[in-house]
């Protein structure tokens, strides 16, 4: 599974601290979904969605080989 997560985060000019705070999680978590290395969990997929105020598939998407 491939993101947008960094787009998102320059779009709204955020560092990785700044939403892992608002997530609850590590920041060395977003950096690891970042790079693609960590898939999140549903919950924690919608909570990014919902602090971008998008949809998790806008955000979070498959491609072909996943």
């Amino acid at each position: 599974m491939k993101n947008n997560l960094k787009v998102e985060r320059a779009i709204k000019n955020i560092t990785q601290e700044e939403l892992a705070a608002f997530i609850n999680v590590s920041r060395q978590t977003i950096n690891a979904m970042e790079l693609n290395k960590y898939v999140p969990s549903t919950v924690l997929s919608l909570k990014i969605a919902k602090f971008f105020g998008k949809k998790v598939e806008d955000i979070f998407y498959l491609e072909e080989n996943d």
